[in-house]
């Protein structure tokens, strides 16, 4: 087939509307520079924390619905022995944005903190900062990777654009809008992104419902006679596995920095809450789409279309089934709309992942550990360089996959089983030390090894309840990363709570105190963890009335 012109002038015009509003927002950060007091840091990292509700909704919901999301969510509808009940990405990502604002937005916002690492390294000093940096920043670029090979995916099979250049150009444009203006400029495109990918999406629904090759999807959602029931069922083997990847989601996605940005850039601690609570609204309306894809793919005669026999998921291509379907099963001039809407969820994702990432590293480990003394003029290049080599990096990985449900659960285990433990420990338990932290960072991370991962060639050392061994390799039938993450959680309470004891009884040397947790209360650790909770519930400051009416009002 030959280069799809009309649809490269549509991305082309799309990505020239993108970057055009990254230039504009660069230009407000400009002015923010120059008319505000506060931290230049703030300014590029967090919008000057003056991000509103409405334009906090929008980056909010965009950063999670990527070409990852869109893809995946697709996928696993589609895939005969997984379907509907497979696709936990919608359902699960609003109720982590539901916990993120019941629990953590509001701590984090009042203590103003310009990353999710800040309260690490106040707890725990420089070194265990940095290597829980490590991972989060592992996370970062398995997500940039992941977006951008959604992308690539589409625009290969619609457009007929070699996979190099779709990954490239789409790298180059995210990453150039982000140098311009920081979180300024990832907001304000997450507007125009979110609302494309919203009415793209809507647009193709109908012509893919009413396509001629595929039945009513209520009627296949239980008995597809083509391939399988896309509906999908829950063996008794696969239950625990399924609870495991829900947990995850759900649970995980809060000690994403990407998340966090979110809540700290917000105008006030009640702006973030709100924040959260409608984007997990808008998150579920966004995966009906793909959703719908899946279901309609699943249920379609390929046979009767283009593309031919065998089906997708016979070929091993059912991670490329959205835009297989969209380019098949709908007119040529939608296509290009549906690659469109994907083109904007990848936009959305990779550019928050880019600023995540340099958030972390510039202000944790370059201005804190590293240069303390460092200059302004002196970070904005460490920001710089730093949104490069994190793009080039996540650029890089989708050479060597195809998979991008295999990169998102990638991302969120490392952020679930290393990551979660820390962040609650450090929020909630004032037990929490650094001998605990570091016991706990060891266990969980050589738990999480001897567990195993099938889906990156681990094998299991560690068998849980259940393990049995399909095709030569031993798989995990139990949640195994919920196992880690509570291994993690446990050790850093208990670890902590015994080196209190220890020391401050005098069982221990005070010479040997090398963190000087003896200074803290001497009281039991039972009753400073009760007492912290307490504090928690009644909550540790009120709200700016001021800031949050002036947050409803849109800064457009």
């Amino acid at each position: 087939m030959a280069l799809n012109i009309a649809g490269v002038i549509a991305v082309v015009v799309f990505y020239i509307l993108i970057l055009g509003t990254g230039i504009w927002a660069s230009r407000k950060a400009k002015e923010a520079q120059k008319t505000s007091t506060g931290d230049r840091t703030e300014i590029v990292l967090l919008g000057d924390r003056k991000i509103n509700l409405l334009v906090g909704i929008f980056t909010m919901t965009a950063t999670w619905v990527g070409g990852g999301f869109l893809l995946g969510v697709a996928e696993a509808v589609y895939t005969p022995n997984m379907g509907l009940i497979w696709a936990l990405m919608p359902i699960q990502c609003s109720v982590s944005f539901i916990i993120g604002g019941l629990f953590f937005a509001k701590p984090m916002r009042d203590n103003k903190y310009v990353t999710m690492f800040d309260p690490f390294q106040k707890k725990y000093g420089n070194v265990l900062c940095g290597a829980l940096v490590l991972p989060a920043l592992l996370v970062d670029v398995l997500w940039v990777s992941c977006t951008l090979l959604s992308l690539g995916i589409t625009m290969t099979v619609i457009l007929e654009l070699p996979f190099t250049y779709s990954v490239c150009i789409s790298a180059a444009v995210a990453i150039v809008y982000t140098l311009l203006g920081g979180l300024y400029s990832v907001a304000y495109t997450d507007i125009i992104q979110l609302a494309l990918i919203f009415f793209s999406l809507w647009l193709c629904v109908p012509f893919l419902l009413l396509n001629p090759a595929s039945p009513n999807i209520a009627q296949t959602a239980f008995n597809n006679t083509v391939q399988a029931p896309w509906v999908g069922s829950l063996e008794k083997d696969v239950v625990w596995r399924w609870i495991d990847d829900g947990l995850m989601l759900a649970l995980g996605s809060v000690s994403f920095q990407c998340f966090q940005q979110r809540t700290l850039s917000a105008s006030s601690s009640r702006t973030a809450q709100l924040t959260c609570f409608a984007a997990a609204v808008m998150i579920v309306i966004l995966g009906i789409p793909p959703v719908l894809i899946g279901a309609v793919a699943a249920s379609t005669d390929w046979n009767l279309t283009l593309y031919g026999s065998p089906p997708p998921y016979e070929r091993g291509q059912q991670m490329m089934v959205l835009p297989l379907t969209l380019q098949n099963l709908t007119p040529s001039f939608i296509s290009v709309i549906g690659v469109g809407a994907v083109a904007a969820a990848v936009m959305s994702s990779t550019d928050s992942a880019l600023l995540s990432a340099t958030s972390v590293f510039s202000s944790n480990i370059y201005k804190n550990i590293l240069r303390k003394q460092a200059s302004d003029r002196e970070m904005q290049w460490v920001f710089r360089i730093t949104v490069v080599v994190v793009g080039v990096a996540g650029t890089s990985i989708t050479f060597f996959t195809k998979s991008t449900l295999v990169l998102w659960l990638l991302g969120a285990d490392v952020s679930y089983t290393l990551i979660l433990p820390h962040l609650v420990s450090v929020l909630f338990f004032k037990v929490t030390n650094e001998y605990g932290a570091m016991v706990g960072y060891a266990v969980g991370l050589t738990v999480r090894i001897l567990l195993g991962e099938k889906s990156i060639g681990l094998p299991v050392v560690l068998h849980l309840p259940g393990c049995t061994l399909e095709d030569g390799i031993y798989v995990q039938k139990f949640a195994f990363r919920t196992v880690a993450m509570l291994c993690t959680q446990i050790t850093i309470v208990a670890c902590s709570a015994l080196a209190l004891v220890l020391f401050n009884s005098g069982l221990l040397p005070e010479r040997w105190d090398i963190y000087k947790v003896k200074r803290q209360s001497a009281a039991s650790p039972a009753h400073a963890v009760t007492q912290n909770l307490k504090e928690e519930a009644k909550g540790d400051a009120e709200c700016d009335e001021n800031k949050d009416a002036l947050s409803l009002q849109p800064m457009l």
